[in-house]
């Protein structure tokens, strides 16, 4: 994700994510129409946001999404 806005724009479309961040995979889906964050491999950090504003307070260690969106390495995007 270059920016904020593009990230906004793909959940919008409804895009699906995968990324790393510190040596950690993760996954953004959208099931039944919300955006689901989760580390992958473990439902333990899991969360659903109704908005990409909200997914964006999403923290993955003790960052907010919002700060590292534009930093992480993208495996795999639609849209």
């Amino acid at each position: 994700m270059k920016t904020i806005s593009d990230f906004k724009w793909c959940m919008k479309q409804g895009g699906e994510v995968e990324f790393e961040w510190n040596g950690k995979d993760y996954s953004i889906t959208h099931p039944e129409g919300m955006i689901n964050i989760c580390e992958s491999g473990t439902e333990e950090n899991e969360k659903d946001y109704e908005t990409a504003d909200k997914a964006l307070e999403y923290v993955i260690d003790g960052q907010r999404l919002r700060e590292i969106i534009t930093k992480v390495k993208v495996w795999s995007r639609t849209i």
